[in-house]
């Protein structure tokens, strides 16, 4: 997939998704709440993000993208040691309701842990846990990742408090009319915590990598690295933040709540390309 000033070059597979719905009509899927995190570490001058490719059998299987995943039930029901914003302001970032802003944060939150292996969560409002790389950890993930028990049941057992200031809000995506899965995904960055490292670890990707996202965008444009619109804007905007602190900075301006959903032209003739509105 490449990207230049007319728009984004579609893959195959969802020019067809396109032409069927098209073709058949019907109303659109309901898009699920969900969230993506863009986790970022210093490199050198510079700074690079973690980026999984999703397994082929999975929706947008093949294609790169950052740690995220739906909102579960138990992210709304959670009563968990918070700290940070409160929900409520949350609601006025993310322009929802209290509870569904921290659910939405919670799910954030649970999904770069089942992902990635990183916690953000700390003893306290001022800490956050050091290595969670080891086998008691990698069974307790893996037992959150199956459902077995619940991510608030999780920080409580580990007296842990949640560290909502380390997320923070940068945009809302939502899937095209034509996809028989949507989502409509909070994407948050977040500094990887001093002490942590990702690992390897979602049964759902298949491969993993940390990269600079100057050289993420043009590995995509040689068709090295297939991303979707969301991925590749993301990225572009990171990238133009210059450095970590002006991530930071650019995120407290970013409007997080109103959503943007490409739109794919399917020309007479042409190339399909996905626009944005």
């Amino acid at each position: 997939m490449t990207i230049d000033s007319d728009g984004f070059a579609a893959p195959p597979a969802l020019v067809e998704h396109a032409r069927r719905f098209r073709a058949e009509g019907g109303p659109p899927a309901r898009p699920r709440v969900a969230a993506t995190v863009l986790l970022l570490r210093p490199a050198g001058a510079d700074f690079e993000v973690y980026v999984i490719r999703r397994v082929a059998a999975m929706t947008f299987g093949g294609v790169y993208a950052f740690p995220g995943g739906g909102v579960d039930p138990s992210d709304s029901q959670a009563h968990l040691d918070w700290a940070g914003p409160e929900p409520a302001a949350w609601a006025g970032r993310l322009g929802v309701a209290p509870d569904a802003a921290q659910a939405v944060v919670c799910a954030a939150a649970r999904e770069v842990f089942e992902e990635s292996g990183v916690l953000l969560a700390g003893p306290d409002a001022a800490t956050v846990v050091g290595d969670v790389s080891g086998d008691d950890w990698e069974a307790t993930r893996q037992d959150l990742a199956a459902r077995r028990r619940g991510f608030a049941g999780l920080l409580a057992e580990r007296a842990l408090t949640l560290r909502s200031d380390l997320l923070l809000p940068w945009s809302r995506w939502i899937t095209p009319e034509f996809e028989p899965r949507r989502f409509d995904t909070y994407f948050f960055v977040a500094l990887l915590p001093a002490g942590q490292r990702t690992r390897d670890v979602s049964g759902e990707a298949d491969h993993t990598m940390w990269v600079r996202p100057e050289d993420a965008l043009g590995r995509a444009e040689a068709g090295e690295l297939t991303m979707l619109p969301p991925t590749l804007v993301t990225l572009a905007q990171v990238a133009a933040a210059g450095d970590l602190a002006g991530v930071a900075r650019a995120s407290a301006t970013r409007d997080a709540a109103t959503p943007i959903t490409p739109r794919l032209d399917l020309p007479e003739t042409g190339e399909p390309r996905f626009v944005l509105h």
